[in-house]
């Protein structure tokens, strides 16, 4: 910058007092940007070491800015905004004082704020669910699976393919939370886990007993097998390293990942959980309902729903010994039970061939359909496509909770009767398996296109996952915790005025315990036999008295 030669006048005066009274004038400086030629000598000074500094003044700015025809943030529709929101706006006219009202609004501000922003960051969200872009005059109901192959890239196409496993069948399937490995087992012992999309063998072994169910645990380094006597744990190598003896019969199996648990169904009417951190079993009830050999769990809530034969539905909890919620749902005896991930729906089929969706929250039925030959597997998808098998039929069905549906929106016939149905997550797939062998489908729409990896990630390395198991630790929820209603988790357990008034009233007929005090020895005479009771006296009753205040309070 260019200094420009200005004379200063400066006054001089022997008076140190009326010098203060005549300030020297400022030096500016030329500035080459035309649109700041606008600042005044006050804008910018200079200092002692030569340096220059900007005031900070917040109205020079604003008259140098250009005015901006899309000033401000970009409009957001009230949909998305609806949809991200909690529950509907409330008005802070019942408040008590200013204070709470202000720290009410503010509140409300932050909860509106937090759903623009998340609406906002939809944009970030690249990927997209599949779906099938069909003819005004062709339904997708006889769309099969050659001719998605066909449409679809290369990579999509080799998701679809048939495992031909004739000996051992039939066969259960279970995917990890991340839908990167795949766990088979057969009926008549036959165990392998995959990468089923590089087409890698992990382990694979024949344990020469009758296999009930398998699950993963918490990561693809373990998992669990329900054997015909007791309930085996093996490593990724097909190494045993538990024998867990406190489940045993088990027909069914289902692992909670946030609490560490795996519950159990056997056929003698018992459930039992186990924490597979520590190796204990935390609980176990005798539901005195026969043979438990229909079960699911809510991942909502991590509540247990067991199907019976009388055609009932019931939910239990490792903390109560009787079920939470008791639901008939069908007149005959129930084939399979199901629940969405967001625990909103669940979704029942029964020896009478209905299908019946029932609304978790109201426990009402919303929908019912009849089906020919009856359901008897179930699976939700990560976006609440429902695949319903009959013999060696699989339907996929759309939007059919909300809405009644007519036709199902895929059908595959395969070579045998189906034994096992999943969905695997953030992938457009349904894994299938049969009495001869698994066949992995390609269902578009079905997966979640957009994973967290904080929370399931396919891509994750060993690092990663070795982090990830430390961190699922750290964060285990105490199986204490499991309710039906998580909302009350956090709530202040009040006592209502019933249990206070109740409380009061059991006081009046306790009996006072006996309270020995001896007072201690004092001169000058008041030890003597009436000050000393005196004062035995004086303390027994003010002990009563603080007793009291604490119970009354």
């Amino acid at each position: 910058m260019e200094k420009i030669p200005e004379k200063i006048n400066k006054k001089k005066t022997n008076n140190k007092k009326a010098s203060r009274y005549f300030q020297p004038q400022e030096e500016v400086y030329n500035i080459d940007d035309k649109s700041l030629k606008k600042f005044k000598s006050g804008h910018w000074k200079k200092r002692q070491d030569g340096k220059t500094r900007k005031k900070n003044d917040e109205r020079a700015v604003k008259r140098l800015r250009k005015v901006d025809k899309f000033l401000g943030d970009a409009p957001i529709s009230k949909e998305k905004i609806k949809k991200y929101k909690r529950g509907s706006d409330m008005e802070a006219t019942h408040a008590r004082t200013y204070f709470h009202k202000t720290v009410f609004e503010q509140k409300e501000k932050k909860l509106e704020l937090a759903a623009k922003q998340a609406a906002r960051s939809e944009l970030l969200l690249q990927e997209t669910s599949g779906f099938i872009d069909a003819e005004s005059d062709e339904e997708t109901t006889y769309i099969s699976q050659h001719d998605i192959v066909k449409a679809v890239d290369i990579n999509s196409a080799s998701k679809y393919f048939e495992l031909t496993l004739t000996d051992f069948g039939p066969y259960k399937i279970h995917y990890t939370r991340n839908g990167r490995f795949l766990l088979m087992g057969g009926a008549k012992g036959h165990v392998a886990a995959i990468d089923w999309q590089t087409k890698k063998l992990l382990c694979e072994m024949n344990v020469m007993e009758t296999v009930q169910d398998i699950k993963w645990l918490h990561q693809e380094t373990m998992f669990a097998v329900a054997q015909k006597q007791w309930t085996y744990i093996y490593d990724n190598q097909g190494i045993e390293l538990h024998c867990l003896k406190a489940l045993d019969c088990v027909l069914n199996l289902e692992f909670l990942p946030y609490h560490f648990l795996l519950a159990s169904s056997n056929s003698k009417g018992y459930l039992s959980w186990l924490d597979v951190s520590i190796g204990q079993k935390v609980a176990g009830h005798s539901t005195g309902m026969g043979r438990l050999d229909i079960m699911c769990q809510n991942p909502y809530n991590a509540t247990i729903c067991l199907g019976h034969s009388g055609g009932t539905v019931t939910m239990w909890s490792p903390n109560v010994k009787e079920p939470l919620i008791k639901m008939l749902c069908h007149g005959g005896g129930v084939r399979s039970v199901t629940v969405d991930k967001k625990g909103r729906y669940m979704c029942t089929s029964g020896i009478d061939r209905t299908m019946k969706i029932w609304d978790l929250r109201t426990y009402k039925m919303l929908q019912s359909y009849k089906i020919g030959m009856g359901a008897s597997h179930l699976a939700f998808s990560q976006k609440n496509s429902l695949a319903v098998s009959k013999g060696n039929i699989v339907e996929i069905y759309k939007d059919c909770c909300q809405e009644t549906v007519t036709s199902p929106f895929l059908t595959q016939r395969l070579p045998s009767s189906v034994f096992g149905l999943q969905f695997c997550p953030f992938e457009d797939v349904l894994g299938v398996g049969h009495s001869n062998g698994f066949s992995s489908l390609i269902i578009p729409g079905s997966g979640e296109p957009n994973f967290d990896a904080m929370e399931s990630n396919p891509y994750q390395t060993k690092k990663q996952r070795r982090q990830a198991e430390v961190k699922m630790l750290l964060d285990k929820v105490p199986y204490e915790m499991i309710h039906l209603d998580t909302g009350k988790i956090g709530q202040v357990d009040q006592k209502t005025l019933e249990d206070k008034i109740e409380e009061s009233n059991k006081i009046l007929f306790l009996k006072p315990k006996k309270i020995e005090y001896e007072p201690s020895y004092k001169m000058k005479g008041r030890s003597k036999g009436l000050k000393k009771e005196q004062r035995k006296k004086g303390v027994i009753e003010e002990h009563k008295r603080r007793k009291l205040k604490k119970l009354w309070t």
